[in-house]
């Protein structure tokens, strides 16, 4: 454990010192933790139209008393989805391109605005529309919308009409989380243009008795410009080149391939060793690994909860948020479990003490008091039932949700949800998931019961003592 404890010291720390400093992937972070306020809304419009209209749809029937009732609501909500989840990658763009400009020094709401544009530029304004009738056309009405521009098939004794015209953005298509990694590709391309040419001083100087508002305003000119023309030869270049646009081709070969990668067994269990591998040394490991989780699991996510929105097959059994309510209830390393184990089998005094005071915290997902007070940071007794808990957990709730023995998350919760409950709404009301969550509390208790019982006998050596003793 010693030779463990040091190699990780000698050899991973470091870098991951480096990861979790890095600006960009902190840009990264740091953009989706902004755009909490409308996440969070769109999530909760959401998970109430669950259970006013899904629900009640699915076991009474269409026009039932309930969903009636709730009409008003139920279009509030919708009207809420649509100015938040339905937008995400719009809003991202503009999110990571003030955090991009911020790491860099220069003026973040420039980079916001030339990060905005630089991906609406790239999305297609061409929408196509499917119309399919209640029986066939006759051949003169098929001429006429044939010369207007329209386009008739017909089968089995079925016309559908499809038609398209220029000006129009598809939000299912682009704006949700399908245009996440473009949004980002973008925002790096054009931030980073324009801050370096922002350094290097290529503005528009005006004298010193104008207004510092309006020398800002005409220094970004040049800089902006340019990072928007480059954009737009690449957009042109591309599409010119390929027939495709940009943005279709970055989430067919890029996003896609890279999310499906996310949804093996093998990625989950290695986020999950690294996010609490990281936190025994006492770094933050949710947050270390927030790039990934964000632009990955929670490309995902958003793509669920909009396929859920809308009627739509659940895309993906794997999202940010499965993470928050099953693997990790109560806290990183499921702590929660190591409260109960505490209160359940602990003779210590000291223990005990910072168990009662850190169980409140803990059924909200706050573990701090736990991690540090405890502590279970560089603690050599309980580092291994600390990294070992989550792996069973998410080994468990991977294969439950895989297998369709708890439906998949669909709806973002606040992280402060507590567990049990967590996972229910998560879920969209499967009591399946609130199984489940029981059964990783139990899981983990029994994994941390006999590192706590061992702590027991150690009344005599204090925590300083063990954590020298194991790095010495």
């Amino acid at each position: 454990m010693n030779k463990l404890s040091q190699s990780i010291e000698k050899y991973i720390l470091p870098v991951a010192m480096k990861v979790g400093n890095e600006k960009h992937l902190l840009a990264i972070r740091d953009a989706f933790i902004t755009m909490m306020p409308i996440t969070m809304a769109g999530a909760i419009a959401v998970l109430l139209n669950a259970f006013v209209r899904d629900f009640p749809n699915q076991y009474l029937g269409e026009n039932n008393a309930i969903t009636t009732f709730f009409q008003p609501l139920i279009a509030v909500n919708g009207l809420i989805w649509t100015g938040s989840l339905a937008i995400m990658a719009l809003v991202f763009s503009g999110s990571l391109g003030y955090q991009l400009a911020k790491a860099y020094n220069v003026n973040p709401i420039g980079g916001m605005f030339v990060s905005l544009s630089a991906f609406v530029m790239g999305v297609p304004q061409v929408a196509n529309i499917s119309t399919v009738l209640n029986g066939t056309l006759t051949n003169d009405a098929t001429k006429l919308i044939t010369e207007a521009g329209g386009t008739v098939t017909t089968a089995n004794d079925v016309s559908t009409i499809a038609t398209s015209g220029w000006g129009f953005f598809s939000f299912n298509q682009y704006f949700g989380g399908t245009g996440l990694f473009t949004a980002m590709i973008f925002s790096f391309i054009s931030v980073l243009i324009y801050a370096y040419l922002l350094k290097k001083n290529i503005i528009i100087k005006l004298p010193d008795s104008v207004p510092p508002a309006v020398s800002k305003a005409f220094a970004g000119i040049i800089p902006g410009t340019v990072a928007l023309y480059v954009c737009g030869v690449i957009y042109y270049v591309f599409e010119r080149v390929t027939a495709q646009s940009m943005i279709d081709w970055i989430t067919n070969a890029i996003q896609a391939p890279l999310i499906n990668l996310s949804q093996g067994y093998l990625a989950v269990i290695v986020v999950t060793l690294l996010v609490h591998v990281l936190w025994v040394f006492g770094l933050h490991g949710t947050n270390i690994m927030g790039a990934v989780l964000q632009s990955l699991y929670g490309t995902a996510m958003v793509a669920n909860t909009n396929a859920f929105q809308n009627g739509d097959k659940i895309p993906y059994k794997w999202s940010a948020a499965s993470f928050d309510v099953f693997v990790w209830p109560g806290g990183a390393g499921v702590t929660l479990a190591l409260i109960i184990g505490l209160l359940w089998f602990s003779k210590r005094a000291d223990q005990r003490t910072v168990a009662k005071l850190g169980l409140a915290p803990g059924l909200f997902n706050i573990n701090e008091p736990i991690m540090f007070g405890l502590p279970v940071v560089l603690n050599p007794i309980y580092m291994i039932p600390f990294v070992l808990a989550p792996l069973c957990t998410a080994t468990l709730s991977y294969v439950a949700t895989m297998t369709g023995l708890v439906d998949p998350v669909v709806v973002t919760v606040p992280w402060v949800m507590p567990p049990i409950l967590s996972g229910f709404l998560a879920t969209a009301g499967d009591w399946r998931a609130i199984v489940l969550s029981i059964i990783n509390i139990l899981l983990a208790l029994a994994i941390w019961a006999p590192f706590v019982m061992t702590a027991n006998k150690m009344n005599n050596v204090t925590t300083d003592d063990l954590v020298d003793s194991s790095i010495n």
